[in-house]
């Protein structure tokens, strides 16, 4: 299991929605709630945020491997645990 971290603006409707579907799948599959999220609001960590390679929120990185970025539905998010959980 792999660790993601997530690049999130507070107030930003559409980090909003992926957080929230971080949640309910981590409601529907225990495995999910297993994996270890780094979550880094780029505007209280502008020096972490500023060292990976990303222009929209959410984005979502195992490592420096960018797996997501921007506007993201549930199957998306999904698909990011999916790769988090793969050995």
């Amino acid at each position: 299991m792999k660790e993601l971290t997530l690049f999130y603006l507070e107030n930003c409707p559409y980090c909003k929605r992926a957080r929230n579907y971080m949640q309910e799948l981590c409601e529907e599959n225990p495995e999910y709630a297993k994996i270890p999220v780094k979550m880094v609001e780029e505007r209280a960590e502008k020096e972490l945020a500023d060292s990976f390679d990303y222009y929209y929120v959410p984005c979502y990185y195992i490592g420096k491997d960018k797996l997501a970025e921007g506007s993201i539905d549930k199957a998306g998010v999904k698909a990011v645990f999916d790769k988090a959980l793969e050995e």
